[in-house]
């Protein structure tokens, strides 16, 4: 494991947050490897495609994404990421605030991590 590759994963991963925070689509499309999947907490799967599309609609706003806690563990071109999401904000007018536990595959493409699948479960609030 090369610490060069843990720090690029770790960026990665707070970009993605960061890009929430502004629907950034641009670089949150970047940072999605084309066969992404979103395996939402109540079971729906989601493609790239679709989520995308669903931050398009502008329906959706962030007042906070995070991520925290995270432990990265890299075999050859896989990562697999670990971590505390923590977010809060509007969904199609309701308000959210969550935490999840998340787990976040990494794939190594031309020299650049791109984000291959990602699934959460929330926390119960303390």
């Amino acid at each position: 494991m090369k610490p060069n590759d843990v720090e690029s994963i770790i960026r990665a991963e707070q970009e993605l947050a960061k890009a929430h925070l502004t629907l950034d689509i641009g670089s949150i499309d970047a940072l999605l490897h084309e066969d992404f999947t979103n395996g939402q907490p109540e079971g729906k799967i989601e493609t790239k495609k679709d989520l995308l599309n669903s931050y398009r609609t502008g329906n959706r706003h962030w007042n906070r994404a995070e991520v925290d806690e995270l432990v990265v563990k890299i075999n050859g071109e896989l990562a697999e990421v670990t971590g505390l999401w923590k977010a809060a904000g509007t969904n199609n007018g309701k308000s959210f605030d969550y935490q999840a536990s998340f787990v976040s595959i990494w794939m190594k493409v031309n020299g650049t991590w791109k984000n291959l699948s990602y699934s959460s479960s929330m926390l119960s609030p303390k």
